[in-house]
């Protein structure tokens, strides 16, 4: 197995490419029984930590994902943790079946009033794309209860692995999601992220796979050149409009996220609450101007038809564009002109832009930002507690569960000051929607609880550090 296994382990797999990723194993020598060892006593060894001696059950299923569990039961047999299976149905394939003939340790009935201290989730994994039965589900969920930790193998029984879709209403919250031989949408889209409990990985060597999804990873920013001065480190210019506040705050943290030089302008201009930010009501002058990096264009703006004049205006600018906000619900295809643009809406401006851009936004979330993103030939930063990146050229990139606090105003305000701010610094759209959401989380982490979107802005700058050397 290679040393570097790090882009590999980043990757978020559909279930057709995590197929492919094993049928390539297998081609290469590895058997279908080997594979369920190295993911089932992996996993194992996961729940042996978790369990730290407690008395564990575990669920199997007729499939491969009920022959992990085998496989988990027969791991924890032999390291002494008290462990008793339930086999909701008999093993239907031929690996779970040479699984189920090596475990030597208990097999009691399948009843949903069995209680215990850890319930390991082995009935369905990441193929399902139909109900759970009545009784199954009944079986699941009665367990669950009775139970006071929660361990999903690979997924969440009752979850479609591509969409993140629950397949039955009201799915048993689980205290951890053991993911095996590769990520898959599911740990990163809502609802399935939120009833996942802690995530955690077992490698079993599958290769990087062609067209595979990302994981959102910490950035490395360099700091500036020795010979940097303010103009080469980045010149950010925001259009501000109706509501100055919002404008101030993704100044605040486009400051904070390593441009050189921040110019908001605004007409009238807003209130200089901070000495160190440039403010003028010339916005043709700023945009004008030969420095400028990169333009925001959004926050706070207004929706009226001189605020679709600015939008024009700043396209015609020909900087690279961060669209925000306001300038959302009024982009028009008619507008786009090549200048490269990073879009960052939230769903409720997302289905406007769909509408502009005559698109279907019924399908998965993922499918729908890459789609928008390939009309508008744009970045697009799908906001959420499940952001997602989507690029032209159709690649993913999945950030992890957000915190829930990040559910105030303001905040979406300074992610689009913190992407702009990157976005002037190097000019690369995608790399810069990478480092701002990035940026963003790590600051809503470090604010902890309740905070203000002003703290969130302040915040950035001590997320930056965490990514310098």
């Amino acid at each position: 197995m290679p040393r570097n296994r790090e882009p590999v382990l980043r990757q978020v797999l559909t279930v057709a490419q995590m197929r492919h990723a094993e049928d390539e194993l297998i081609a290469g020598g590895i058997t279908v029984d080997a594979l369920m060892q190295a993911a089932g006593q992996g996993a194992g060894e996961w729940v042996r930590r978790i369990a730290a001696g407690r008395a564990v059950t575990v669920l199997c299923g007729p499939g491969n994902n009920g022959g992990d569990g085998w496989v988990i039961a027969e791991y924890l047999r032999k390291h002494a943790i008290p462990v008793k299976v339930i086999a909701a149905r008999e093993p239907a394939t031929g690996a779970a079946r040479n699984a189920r003939a090596l475990y030597h340790g208990d097999v009691v009935p399948a009843d949903p009033a069995i209680s215990g201290d850890v319930l390991v989730d082995c009935l369905f994994g990441s193929g399902l794309t139909r109900a759970l039965p009545d009784d199954l589900f009944a079986l699941l969920t009665g367990l669950a209860a009775n139970h006071q930790q929660r361990i999903a193998i690979d997924l969440p029984s009752g979850i479609e692995s591509d969409s993140g879709l629950a397949l039955n209403e009201n799915l048993p919250v689980w205290t951890h999601t053991i993911a095996l031989g590769a990520w898959k949408h599911a740990h990163f889209m809502m609802p399935a992220c939120q009833i996942m409990g802690t995530l955690r990985f077992v490698d079993i060597g599958v290769s990087l796979q062609s067209g595979a999804a990302l994981q959102l990873h910490k950035p490395a920013i360099m700091p500036p050149a020795a010979e940097a001065h303010k103009y080469r480190r980045g010149m950010v210019g925001i259009v501000g409009g109706v509501m100055p506040g919002a404008a101030l705050l993704a100044a605040s943290a486009a400051q904070g996220a390593g441009a050189g030089y921040v110019r908001l302008a605004a007409n009238p201009a807003p209130y200089q609450a901070d000495p160190a930010l440039v403010i003028t009501s010339d916005i043709l002058s700023m945009l004008s101007d030969t420095r400028m990096a990169a333009v925001l264009i959004g926050p706070g703006l207004g929706r009226s038809d001189a605020s679709a004049r600015l939008l024009i205006m700043a396209f015609q600018a020909a900087k690279p564009l961060v669209i925000d906000a306001d300038a959302l619900m009024l982009l028009r295809p008619a507008m786009l002109n090549g200048t490269p643009c990073i879009l960052t809406p939230h769903e409720g401006e997302m289905a406007a832009l769909e509408r502009a851009f005559a698109l279907d936004g019924n399908a998965s979330r993922s499918d729908r930002a890459t789609a928008l993103a390939k009309a508008a030939n744009a970045v697009v930063v799908l906001k959420g507690p499940d952001s997602i990146i989507a690029d032209p050229d159709g690649s993913l990139i999945f950030a992890p569960r957000a915190s829930s606090w990040l559910s105030v105003a303001g905040t979406g305000d300074v992610l689009a000051g913190t992407i702009a701010s990157r976005l002037a610094v190097h000019a690369e759209p995608l790399r810069a929607a990478q480092e701002g959401l990035w940026l963003h989380g790590e600051a809503a982490r470090q604010c902890g609880a309740a905070f203000t979107p002003g703290e969130l802005a302040h915040a950035v700058r001590s997320a930056l550090i965490e990514c310098l050397p």
